[in-house]
């Protein structure tokens, strides 16, 4: 067992991202040669450098929203609650529970509980009361 634990150390390798090319570098011999990394390179030198690569490509480069935090239309009776016509889910989920707590419609006694007013009756289809956890599927017909 001992003998095997020692093998299984004196293989083991760090693996390094250089140049879109998986680099292997063994720890305890280490080798010079064509894209490998060569005598006398400390390996942190090599890892700080491949990581800040990675950061300052990642900080440029700017994403479009995708999935529920991609702005979508939505219809009259939300635009009457949110107040624009082009919104994200995150967005409207976040601008209804202000609606609510303005309002005051949470339940007083279970504040889980919204009493819905005219405006909220038309998104949450008709319903007087709503629990908290149906509000998010409540508003996916209002997302065009």
């Amino acid at each position: 067992m001992a003998m095997n634990m020692m093998s299984v150390g004196a293989l083991s390798a760090s693996f390094v991202l250089r140049s879109a090319k998986m680099v292997v570098f063994n720890s305890r011999f280490p080798v010079s040669g064509v894209g490998l990394i060569p005598r006398g390179v400390n390996m942190c030198t090599v890892v700080a450098a491949t990581s800040k690569k990675t950061e300052t490509e990642t900080t440029t480069k700017k994403r479009e929203p995708r999935g529920i935090m991609k702005p979508r239309p939505v219809s009259p009776e939300m635009q009457a609650v949110v107040g624009v016509s082009e919104i994200p889910r995150t967005q409207a989920l976040k601008l209804i529970w202000a609606y609510i707590k303005e309002n005051n419609l949470q339940d007083p006694e279970n504040k889980k509980i919204i009493i819905c007013d005219e405006k909220l009756k038309k998104i949450f289809k008709g319903n007087e009361r709503v629990g908290f956890l149906e509000v998010a599927g409540l508003i996916s017909p209002h997302f065009l």
